[in-house]
This record gives C-alpha cells, structure tokens and sequence, in this order.
C-alpha cells in the first residue's frame, strides 16, 4: 500500500500545474519497449569472449561475473515483462553451469552468479539450483577471514569495490531463502571490512581499491588534473549493492541503518555529478579527463535511485528529475538500428575512455535493472 501510494504521488508530480520534471516520465509501455530492443539484442550477441583495449583477451564464461551482471538484468526483465522466454533463457544459461559459481572459492567475482541462481530457486524451488551456492557460502562462514586485504586477484577478501556488487547481494538472498542468520551477518562482517578500507567519508564515494587511497604519508594517486580518482562504474557497483542487499536485508536488522545511510550518502553526491546530458563520466570527480559519457555507471545510478525513490529511501521532488535524466540518457545511447547500447567502457580497472561503438553485457544488465524500477513508477 504504501509503494502503491509514492508511486501515485510520483505520477501526479506530471500532471498537477507546476511539475518539477522537465523530462517526462514515460509510459509503461515505453519503458519496456526499450528494455526489450536492449535485452533481445544483447540476448543474441552473448559472446564467450572481449578483446580488450590493451589487446589482451577477456573470456567470458557463463559463471562469469560479466555473465552474472547481466543475468541479474535479464532476471528484471522477466519481473518487468513476466514474460517466460526471459525465465526460460536465464534457466539455459545456469543449467549449463549445472549450478555452480565460479572457481575460486573466495572471489567475489566468482559469486555473482548465484544472485540469478537464487532468485530462479525461489521460483522454480528445485534445490539443486542453490545447493552449490550454499556450500560456496557456507564454507565462508566456517572460515570469513577478517581483516582488510590489499589487492583483488585469487581467494583474496573484498578489498576492491566491485565485490560489493558482486558477493553481498548472494548472502542477503541466501538469507532470504533459508532464514539463517548466520548469512546477513557475515556478509555485514566483511562488507564493513570493504568499506573501512575504500570508503571516502568526505567524498562519499568509494575508492576502486587501494591503490587510490591516500597513502599513511597523505599522499595518493590523482587524475591528471589533480583529482581524487573515484571510478563511475565502481561506485555504480557499490550504489546498486546495497540495492540488492537492502531489498531482502529485515526492517529490523541491527546494521539495517548503516546501510541506508551509506546508501543515501552516496546517492545524494552521485547526483551533484550527472552531466548535462542526464549521464555520468568514467571519472566522477574529473569530467574533463574522460569526457565522453558511461553507461553502464550511468545505469546503475539510474536503477538505485529509481529504487530508493520507489522504497521511500529518497525524495521523489529531489530525485526523480535525476532518474528521468538519465533514462533520457540512456536511451540517447541506444543504437537505433540494432538495440545495442553503447557507451560502455570495457572491462578494466579504474576510469577509461569510451566510445559510441564500445559495448559489454553488464551495461545491458544495469539498463534493464533501471528500467525495471522506472516501469513501477509508470501507468
């Protein structure tokens, strides 16, 4: 009742003398529309791997975290549209994975795709679509390895910030589907450990790892116009974890606070950082570096803050100009003749150029994540 109640008032906001949106919130339909041309067109362009601009070689396997990202588009997808071939390909994709994670026992990467592994059990409940996860998880209970951990390669902890995307969002929906505590608290456990070590408390963004944190002698890394280096998707990352985490982490959960505060704290400088255009840049506090617009930073920003908007975590009168911003945005990047979004800047580390013609699956799945919560909002 009370969703059903902001998403009238938001409504009205377009039809009451004096609306505050200069950009009009578009129908349901609409919104589907491009989700659609986005998730049928990356649907069929799924690659087993990226040449990435360094001429190196990227694979892209289905327990992927690439893949993961994507899937957990695909999966708002079929929430948004409830229509069965999106299920149904989501199911292909995992059932070749028979279930299962990644290798690495630890990595956060690794654990992506059991976001998709779970949500599809909750539907289909056919327990072998979790039991592997669950011992992937429950082997990091029995062994969390406290502590903050420099550097992101093999079983290492969460210390970059793309883990926060990654890992979480597994725990609180395992929490979900079995009750158990012992899930949420961990992952708060580790989750902390990630944001003591990355955190900016007076940016409120999050570093992409140690590397670009401030050094005990005060010095640290910088843009090549002197700025803190906070990456776009990094923080797109974090922002929608907590999205993820939030949706399914109790009322009455003792850190429950923690998370929302961080979350509106974030969102509420992502915002002061939009460009004209309604995108964000790879390199949020220096446009000038990296000039050109991201999408795949710009959909996760877009999707948390339609989230939080739809949850009464933010403001509509404050936000929602923000969200259909950067909807307007994101649809400007799609490819009229094919459905490809483009802007997407490939996998890598921290902020880099991109281009019109550059694209990658996760860029898809934040897009359809976005438009999953816009089409609650709209008629």
């Amino acid at each position: 009742m009370k969703r059903s109640l902001l998403i009238v008032g938001v409504i009205l906001l377009f039809i009451v003398p004096g609306g505050f949106a200069k950009d009009k919130l578009p129908s349901k339909k609409e919104i589907i529309q491009s989700m659609t041309r986005v998730c049928d067109w990356q649907l069929t362009n799924l690659k087993t791997e990226y040449l990435r601009k360094d001429g190196k070689t990227d694979r892209v396997p289905n327990t992927d975290w690439v893949r993961g990202a994507f899937l957990t588009g695909l999966m708002a997808q079929y929430y948004t549209t409830q229509k069965q071939m999106y299920l149904d390909s989501a199911i292909a994709i995992c059932s070749r994975n028979n279930w299962e994670c990644g290798r690495r026992s630890r990595h956060a990467d690794d654990l992506t795709v059991g976001q998709t592994y779970l949500e599809i059990y909750r539907i289909k409940r056919n327990e072998a679509m979790m039991l592997p996860v669950k011992q992937r998880l429950d082997a990091i209970i029995a062994q969390p390895m406290r502590g903050p951990v420099v550097g992101w390669e093999g079983n290492k902890n969460w210390s970059w910030c793309d883990a926060l995307f990654m890992a979480p969002p597994v725990f609180a929906r395992m929490f979900d589907v079995t009750k158990n505590m012992a899930y949420l608290d961990t992952m708060n456990i580790l989750w902390t450990d990630t944001y003591n070590l990355l955190y900016d408390k007076t940016e409120k963004l999050f570093y992409r790892d140690t590397r670009f944190c401030p050094k005990p002698d005060g010095t640290q890394q910088l843009s090549v116009n002197g700025k803190k280096i906070f990456w776009g998707r990094g923080n797109g990352w974090v922002v929608s974890g907590l999205v993820r985490v939030l949706q399914y982490m109790p009322v009455n959960y003792p850190a429950r606070g923690k998370y929302e505060q961080v979350f509106k704290e974030m969102c509420e400088k992502i915002a002061t950082l939009q460009g004209n255009d309604g995108l964000w840049r790879a390199s949020l506090l220096d446009y000038a570096e990296y000039p050109s617009p991201e999408t795949s930073g710009s959909g996760f920003f877009c999707y948390a803050m339609a989230w939080g908007i739809n949850n009464g975590l933010l403001p509509a009168k404050k936000y929602l100009p923000v969200v259909l911003k950067a909807w307007k945005g994101l649809n400007w990047a799609i490819d009229a003749k094919t459905g490809m979004l483009g802007w997407v800047q490939a996998v890598g580390a921290d902020p880099r150029s991109v281009s019109a013609d550059e694209t990658q699956e996760y860029g898809a799945g934040a897009f359809l994540l976005a438009g999953s919560e816009l089409a609650k909002m709209a008629k």
